[in-house]
């Protein structure tokens, strides 16, 4: 048996009333971009990806990947799109890191981004490098611990590059950010392979901070803090006696 509507349910509604009247265009709207800072550690150095610009502004200029947001598309989707069209990544570790909205920061128009930054081992960063205009660029942070702010990107040469708009900004926070969560989340992990030494573990965190960690008590913390799977394996064709290799745990995430 069907059953008949109310007259009232098929009223409209104080608020569909006001959404069908409701100009938008009383309003001034920015553009909204996406910006992602692909992190990893290499040789005990942090880089990233950059890539070069062929078109105004900043033409010839180094620059995260990155670009505008869609009209039907959440900001976690376009980040995974924009690392995915121009590193050809994809399934990487990616977390929202902060809102860069300075009037001057692009000089086409009002653009707000909300950057990203994405965690990889040195493997899949070396498969994101084969575009052309990409770039490997060493991190070199001027600052100590968490005190923040821009920070310097060199090629292989140890030239350094010109980054647009506000991307040494960018970069700078992801590692801010890095560093901050270090001690209380798996961050060093997403920097590693799927197995790994301690001292593998320990030259990651130690890349991340700036700073040596005493070996001792670091190893002490690791094992102690159930984030680690003891492989039952060992290295293998290393010209040292060969060490333990581990896991993550996998039982929390960044």
């Amino acid at each position: 048996m069907a059953v008949k509507k109310s007259p009232r349910a098929a009223t409209p509604t104080d608020e569909q009333r006001f959404l069908k009247g409701y100009d938008a265009s009383r309003f001034y709207r920015p553009s909204v971009a996406v910006d992602v800072a692909l992190v990893t550690a290499v040789e005990g150095e942090l880089a990233t990806l950059v890539i070069t610009r062929t078109e105004h502004p900043f033409k010839g200029f180094q620059a995260l990947p990155g670009g505008f947001l869609r009209e039907a598309e959440g900001l976690d989707e376009a980040a995974a799109r924009q690392l995915q069209t121009k590193t050809g990544l994809s399934g990487v570790y990616l977390e929202q890191l902060y809102t860069f909205g300075d009037v001057g920061r692009d000089p086409r128009t009002r653009v707000v981004t909300v950057a990203y930054y994405a965690l990889v081992d040195g493997n899949r960063f070396r498969k994101a490098t084969a575009g052309k205009d990409a770039i490997t660029a060493t991190v070199r942070v001027p600052w100590e611990g968490e005190t923040g702010g821009p920070v310097e990107l060199v090629d292989a040469t140890g030239r350094p590059l010109r980054l647009a708009f506000d991307h040494d900004d960018v970069i700078g926070m992801a590692i801010k950010r890095l560093r901050g969560k270090l001690d209380y989340a798996p961050i060093g992990f997403q920097l590693l392979g799927d197995t790994f030494t301690l001292l593998e573990l320990q030259r990651v965190h130690e890349t991340v901070l700036g700073r040596p960690v005493n070996k001792d008590s670091f190893r002490r913390r690791m094992l102690a803090s159930g984030q680690l799977d003891a492989t039952g394996r060992s290295q293998r064709g290393v010209d040292h006696r060969p060490a333990e290799l581990y896991r993550f745990a996998r039982r929390s995430a960044v």
